[in-house]
């Protein structure tokens, strides 16, 4: 790295407080008559103003000689600080004279740096600094010079430097080896050629850990050879050199392996040594280096190991996400040897963190197999055991969502696997009451389906516990799963006795004695306890005020009315027709498997009357389901025909006993074909191997392995004739974030690199003066419109002509929504001293960047599109025709994923689809996409797009996304 060719650049490492600007800051006359004062904190507040008003462009050209003079020999540690300040922003060079820098630009002689006079009387004062009696005054000068650029003043100064390499006290000579670095890498040919030989020297008396790791550092950036001598003496003492040292053995060892394959073996001891280590950093650093350089077996498990001794020794669920996010990439090309860690994989689910315990099982359930699925089920039967426990452990506070994890992920286990779905349907069906009964009974009417030998026992369990299930939507399920199934007379029979146990006899309406009592009781609950004051005759006769709280006496009667009857007494119409519905199978079935006619008939009376009570509770109850009155009669209606009327039960017996069943079995068969077909969508196609290039045949290689050491490339033949890939440049991602701030006939042209990390977004500005004249005091101001605070602002600079600088800005975002970066570059014409502004054209973030597709259940969606309040609108305008072909448009533009299953082939004239993502920030995003085809318009659709958040700025800055993306396809690349 070479010195700034810019003679006027000025630049300075630290950041002044600005209470010195209070009341503007004082002329250079003032400021020089300060620091001829004897009281140092007035030389102090003197100092700080010159530094600040010179980094705002005033030149001051008498404070040099009057810091020179009164400040540098002065003994007061704060001064000394801010005259090392000083010394970075002072100008050190004369400036040139325009004749120069127009001989210079017209391609003649080049600009000659000439050092000021006073320099020389600096360099004695460092040098005076550097020699000092005192090691901390030595030691702070070291540091200084780590950021002194001008070879003219390091020169003087070597010597000095490299005594300091000698003294006694571990700061200065850990300091020291840095400035010896410093000096090296800027001028080392000149300065300082012998700083890696010294440096070698150095390294091998040193005993501090610091100034160990700092001439480390030196030798592997200037001399790697040295560097890997010197670990390959000390190969048993690196796990004593510290932390520091050890992450860079691993960065030497992925420069040195990845620039010359064949040293691997000569790093595969430290490697090994390092995962053991007892820092976290260096374990997972040393994992990380080892799997990058080889892909054999053993030392793919030595890493994947050490990640699971990190994911169940760390507490910080930020360090569990990274390793479970390590895991799951090591499982795409390595499940296998993952497969035999996967019980201390599954130890992860004891962090009380759900979103740590939902990685896991993602990365368990995809290394499930039949070898070790019983173990597995296992361990998720003990975690949902431990939900159901009345204590404060970590699985508890977890709640609801926890358990529903649990469940899905013992179904999908069931599914896959039919062998373990017995072992564990019992286990889960005594959830049917809790939080995750929904998931439960869902997984049960598919395992019902898929497996018959399973139904009695299940049909059994499900009579048994119907009396506990207290959700209406379970509840529905559970009956249609004992109307549907039940094919033996002792089942019918059994769950026809308790169906009507719980619903007891009609009527299903509340008595008024009974609407008036519950209403009394709801209004004295209502007003709560009253102040009552009365007077009292005390012991001694005297009269007293008592005052007290009168609350209403709670009625401690239990309520013995069964949860089904509770139900529909409630007014719960749909339920009524799903009871009607399945108490007419029962009875339809009963004929057929051998019940009596006498006990059939008393069935069918029974239903027809409590059918007759449903009907009536649907016609006087008010609630929220009177739409369904309708459909409710229609389908009473329609049972009790069926019960009644021997042409009617001809004709729908057939289809009310068979039918559903056989709709079910499709409708499970669609989505296990869907599923699949999605895992193989998601499938990234593998690069081939060209065909030219070499294979190393680890064969006919030289012996470079030690005995008893393993070759890191070993399987790397293999794995290479595999069409193994290490992956794609990201140059094309790189390049779309990229933005032309001003135009190529501006003065100065500006572009910004954007990254965004979450949370920050670093702008990367390039910046190139296009004139012949030195551009000083070039700034480029910065302002933000959305959630967007500027953290870091970029300072000025002083460009030489035709030369080019990058400035950083750093940005942190608190949302998601849409915001602009826009601003000004100032600067200032060396020559003419004219002023120049020019606007900078905006940056627009994207809301894409923030947005990932996420998926929950279809009651998650319901209840959060209940619970937000932020809603948009959007009309459809779109050019496209096509329904399914304008949902994946929508779907793919927005980075959101479809929780609508539907069939590509079917020809509809509507589509409704809803849409679920979720935002770096947590932030969920729902969107519900109702789109028509109208014969009547030309084929055009039309319809609305509703999105909802818990914010407004999702809401809004996604509407204008779709709004902006809906109108046609992009245009396909050929």
């Amino acid at each position: 790295m070479s010195a700034a060719s810019n003679s006027n650049e000025s630049y300075c490492t630290f950041t002044l407080a600005s209470d010195v600007t209070a009341g503007g800051l004082p002329s250079e006359e003032e400021i020089a008559k300060q620091l001829e004062s004897n009281d140092p904190k007035t030389k102090r507040h003197a100092l700080k103003a010159a530094i600040m008003a010179m980094l705002g462009g005033e030149a001051m050209p008498r404070i040099l000689m009057q810091v020179i003079r009164f400040c540098i020999n002065s003994d007061d540690k704060p001064l000394k600080k801010l005259c090392m300040l000083y010394w970075e922003v002072v100008p050190k060079y004369q400036e040139p004279s325009s004749d120069e820098v127009l001989r210079a630009a017209s391609g003649g002689q080049p600009v000659q740096r000439k050092l000021l006079p006073e320099m020389i009387l600096v360099c004695n004062a460092l040098m005076n600094d550097l020699n000092h009696p005192n090691e901390y005054v030595r030691g702070s000068m070291l540091r200084f010079l780590c950021k002194v650029k001008d070879e003219e003043i390091l020169g003087p100064l070597i010597p000095s430097i490299k005594a300091c390499l000698q003294h006694r006290h571990q700061y200065v000579r850990k300091n020291a080896a840095m400035a010896v670095f410093h000096a090296h890498r800027l001028h080392g040919d000149t300065l300082i050629p012998d700083g890696p030989e010294l440096i070698d020297a150095f390294i091998s008396a040193e005993t501090d850990i610091g100034a160990r790791r700092n001439a480390f550092l030196m030798l592997f950036n200037e001399s790697e050879e040295l560097a890997v001598q010197f670990l390959a003496k000390n190969l048993d003492d690196v796990g004593k050199f510290g932390d520091g040292f050890a992450l860079l053995v691993l960065d030497l060892t992925r420069k040195a392996c990845r620039r010359d394959p064949n040293q691997k073996s000569r790093f595969v001891r430290v490697l090994f040594q390092m995962l053991s280590a007892e820092s976290p950093a260096v374990s997972y650093e040393a994992a990380w280096t080892l799997i990058s350089l080889s892909n054999s077996p053993t030392a793919i498990r030595a890493a994947a190991v050490t990640y699971t001794n990190l994911l169940n020794s760390q507490n910080d669920n930020n360090v569990k996400m990274i390793v479970l996010e390590r895991l799951e990439k090591l499982k795409e090309k390595h499940s296998k040897i993952l497969q035999e860690l996967l019980p201390d994989i599954m130890r992860g689910l004891s962090s009380p963190n759900p979103d740590v315990c939902e990685k896991v099982l993602d990365v368990a359930m995809a290394l499930v197999t039949h070898k070790n699925v019983a173990d597995v089920v296992v361990t998720l039967k003990r975690e949902v055991g431990k939900t159901t426990q009345e204590s404060s452990d970590s699985s508890e506070e977890k709640g609801k969502v926890y358990r529903n994890m649990l469940i899905q992920a013992i179904h999908g286990c069931a599914v896959r696997f039919p062998d373990v779905a017995e072992s564990v349907v019992h286990t889960l069906m005594d959830f049917l009451s809790s939080d995750g009964g929904m998931q439960v009974i869902i997984f049960v009417r598919a395992i019902v389906e898929k497996y018959p030998d399973l139904r009695p026992a299940i049909l059994t369990k499900l009579i048994n516990t119907v009396d506990e299930v207290t959700n209406t939507n379970v509840m529905c399920i559970c009956l249609w799963i004992l109307g549907e199934y039940c094919e033996t007379s002792e089942t019918v029979k059994d769950a026809y006795d308790t169906i009507s146990a719980q619903l007891g006899e009609a009527p299903f309406i509340v008595q008024p004695k009974d609407k008036k009592a519950r209403e009394d009781a709801a209004a004295a609950a209502a007003k709560g306890p009253q102040l009552v004051t009365k007077n009292v005759v005390l012991a001694d006769g005297t009269y007293a005020t008592q005052t007290m709280y009168s609350e209403p006496k709670v009625n401690t009667a239990q309520d013995n009315t069964p949860n089904l009857r509770k139900m529909i007494v409630g007014g719960d119409i749909f339920l009524g027709s799903v009871v009607s519905s399945c108490l007419t199978k029962m009875c339809l079935r009963g004929s057929d498997v051998g019940l009596d006619a006498l006990t059939v008939k008393s069935m069918t009376v029974n239903s027809l009357l409590t059918m007759c009570g449903i009907v009536k509770m649907a016609e006087v109850t008010v609630s929220a389901q009177k739409s369904s009155l309708a459909d409710c009669s229609d389908r009473v209606t329609l049972c009790c025909r069926a019960l009644l009327d021997p042409k009617a039960k001809a004709i729908l017996k057939q289809a009310l006993l068979s039918e559903g069943k056989s709709s079910f079995a499709i409708f499970l068969k669609s989505v296990q074909g869907k599923e699949g077909k999605e895992k193989e969508e998601s499938k990234e196609d593998v690069v081939s191997t060209q065909a030219d290039d070499l294979i190393h045949f680890r064969q006919l290689k030289s012996l470079t392995a030690q005995a008893g050491d393993l070759d890191l490339d070993d399987g790397s033949d293999l794995a290479r004739a595999t069409g193994y890939a290490d992956g794609n440049s990201l140059l094309t991602n790189e390049l779309s974030h990229v933005y032309q701030l001003t135009g190529f006939a501006d003065p100065v042209y500006a572009e910004a690199f954007v990254t965004v990390h979450d949370y920050d977004i670093l702008l990367d500005i390039l910046v190139i003066n296009r004139t012949p004249n030195t551009l000083a005091n070039l700034s480029v101001e910065l302002s933000t419109m959305g959630d967007m605070k500027i953290v870091e602002r970029p300072q000025s600079h002083t460009i030489g002509p035709l030369d080019q600088i990058n400035i950083r800005a750093s940005i942190k975002v608190s949302s998601t929504e849409t915001g602009h970066i826009f601003g000004t570059i100032v600067y200032e014409d060396a020559s003419t001293q004219e002023k120049g502004y020019i606007n900078m054209n905006d940056i627009h973030m994207d809301i894409m960047d923030y947005i990932r597709p996420a998926t929950c259940t279809d009651e998650v969606f319901r209840s959060m599109w209940a619970e937000f309040e932020w809603e948009n609108k959007v009309a459809i305008t779109t050019s496209i025709t096509d329904l399914i072909e304008f949902l994946d448009h929508i779907v793919s533009s927005t980075n959101m994923k479809s929780l609508t299953p539907f069939d590509r082939k079917e020809n509809g004239s509507f589509l409704a689809a809803n849409l679920y993502a979720k935002s770096v920030f947590g932030e969920d995003a729902l969107v519900n996409v109702s789109v028509e085809k109208k014969d009547d318009n030309d084929g055009k659709l039309a319809g609305y797009i509703r999105i909802r958040s818990k914010t407004q700025g999702i809401a809004l800055s996604l509407g204008d996304r779709i709004t902006s993306v809906q109108r046609g396809l992009p245009p396909k690349k050929e």
